[in-house]
């Protein structure tokens, strides 16, 4: 009878990640190269694909990318000061360097973002030593799910001008929006947008795409790894939860001990094990 639980149990088990593994691959099904996690599989260490990339949007054809890596994490060398995330790092023979991100949502491209981004670009490529005239032309470029400037235009550059000539300032900074939503099969820029918006590679345009993209999405390999960021995901996700959670108690907890009296602000910020300052809001004091 135990044995016969045991086996019932296993089975359930087994019938839950099965259930569970369907689910992850229905999910993955409706993803396409204007998701964070898909587009960062594809071009993380792709050569090819992100040459293909660059000159279709640069408008070039003589781009040799000479690295990639997603997720690359620039580090602001100011106290407190942000860090942010590169989905994609190259530069080309002549060390211009190129910033690819994109957005599911519009909102994340804001422009102070743009600002921000192209700014952590020029702190880490002045060496000690060098000349400020020895900084190459960077490129920031946001591939947005919308139209974010709404004009209809597949592209949107941004460069620095004198405002009382209209002259190009010349300081190589460059930025660049590309409209996920724009359509026109005769345009490359068009081709490309298409092929990022595409939730199967059978109707992609570029085979460099299509090739990763199929790999990812089509086969039991690159499913596997797919399921894997998943399930990765969503244990960060519970985890930020949980500690959320956890903070949550402790402030409830705080608020009883503010509700008695009977304790200084800095003696229940040590019972409740919470920063002085958050107690302090709590009780509704100024921050020091």
């Amino acid at each position: 009878m135990i044995l016969n639980e045991k086996a019932g149990d296993m089975m359930g088990a087994d019938n839950q990640k099965q259930l569970e593994r369907r689910e992850t691959l229905e999910a993955i099904g409706k993803l396409n190269l204007l998701d964070d996690n898909l587009m960062t599989l594809v071009f993380d260490r792709n050569i090819e694909a992100t040459e293909l990339l660059l000159n279709v949007i640069l408008q070039r054809s003589d781009l040799k990318v000479l690295e990639v890596v997603a997720q690359r994490e620039y580090k602001n060398p100011m106290p407190g000061g942000r860090s942010i995330t590169i989905d994609i790092y190259a530069k080309d023979g002549k060390d211009k360097v190129y910033d690819i991100e994109v957005q599911r949502a519009s909102a994340g491209a804001d422009v102070h973002r743009a600002r921000f981004h192209s700014s952590m670009i020029d702190t880490k490529m002045l060496k000690a030593g060098q000349e400020f005239n020895e900084i190459h032309d960077s490129y920031v470029i946001f591939i947005t799910a919308g139209d974010v400037m709404g004009a209809g235009c597949s592209l949107y550059h941004i460069d620095r001008v004198i405002k009382e000539t209209g002259a190009y300032f010349g300081d190589g900074s460059h930025i660049i929006y590309v409209n996920g939503s724009y359509k026109d099969d005769s345009d490359p820029i068009g081709k490309l947008m298409h092929d990022f918006r595409c939730l199967s590679s059978v109707d992609m345009f570029y085979p460099a795409l299509a090739k990763q993209v199929r790999y990812f999405k089509e086969t039991e390999g690159g499913q596997d790894i797919m399921c894997q960021v998943f399930d990765d995901l969503a244990e960060k996700r519970a985890e930020k939860r949980a500690e959320e959670a956890r903070i949550e108690e402790k402030k409830a907890f705080a608020r009883r001990l503010i509700a008695r009296g009977k304790q200084t602000v800095e003696e229940i910020a040590e019972d409740a094990d919470l920063p002085i300052e958050v107690v302090r809001e709590l009780a509704g004091l100024q921050l020091a």
